[in-house]
């Protein structure tokens, strides 16, 4: 088996394993929403969007309805993806501020984004069973970035409900009790590997690989139109998570011009 991400955004793509999850996600790509009458939905799971190397990975929660069930990339095509795609320009981790569609020529610098429930749910809430089905994906997703991976993002506390098991499944050591999520959280996940190696001889060639080294943790509020409408969630908050998480990732960014 192809053990790469494009290997594995294929087989996300084709998942029917949660029955509620694919009847709905198929219904709205069938009814459409009228402002979108003459586009064909992609109607499948969406899987995560961008370099295979990147050492910044942006959790969300779930795709939009009408925005990555409509256009088959994360953080597509709604308002809450052009609040986050704009954060990532003016930061200097997007080529534009901007996401549309999947041929609009967006690119990210050092930042991949996912979600721990891949298919479009009815009122934009899995239920807990869709989201432990859905893991495995987060798992494979985190373990094949890890040689690269520096600092997560993680938006909403749903999503950092998710995460948390995703990531000791993955390799890295979670605190006992789990942290609570908030705005502005910060944890550093110990790699399992490189704690067990330092119980051990220092000498031993593994201790120092890029794939055993620290992940730094970051909550956000979530880009949803209540946080955002309502400021609890400001482009200036947004901007300093993502400019943090890029520095703890090694990335370059580039001030607010604004």
């Amino acid at each position: 088996m192809n053990n790469s991400l494009a290997a594995l955004d294929e087989r996300v793509s084709g998942c029917r394993a949660c029955p509620r999850l694919v009847d709905w996600r198929e219904e709205v790509a069938r009814t459409k929403r009228a402002a979108f009458a003459e586009w064909t939905y992609w109607g499948r799971p969406v899987p995560g969007f961008g370099p295979p190397d990147a050492s910044l990975l942006v959790i969300g929660l779930a795709p939009a309805a009408h925005g990555g069930n409509r256009t088959g990339r994360m953080f597509t095509g709604d308002r809450s993806g052009d609040v986050l795609y704009e954060a990532l320009h003016e930061v200097g981790l997007a080529s534009q501020p901007t996401s549309v569609s999947v041929d609009d020529g967006l690119t990210l610098y050092g930042v991949r984004i996912t979600a721990p429930v891949h298919c479009a749910p009815p009122a934009n809430k899995p239920t807990p069973e869709e989201r432990d089905t859905c893991r495995p994906w987060l798992v494979s997703e985190l373990k094949l970035l890890r040689p690269t991976l520096r600092a997560v993002v993680v938006l909403g506390a749903f999503g950092w409900q998710a995460a948390l098991p995703a990531f000791a499944e993955a390799g890295w050591t979670v605190p006992r009790p789990r942290p609570a999520f908030s705005h502005g959280a910060r944890i550093t996940l110990e790699s399992q590997s490189q704690s067990q190696s330092q119980s051990q001889s220092q000498s031993q060639s593994h201790s120092g690989s890029p794939a055993n080294n620290p992940l730094e943790l970051f909550g956000c509020f979530h880009v949803s139109q209540r946080n955002t409408f309502t400021r609890r969630l400001t482009p200036e908050m947004l901007r300093g998570v993502l400019r943090t998480a890029a520095e703890a990732a090694g990335l370059p960014t580039r001030p607010y011009a604004g």
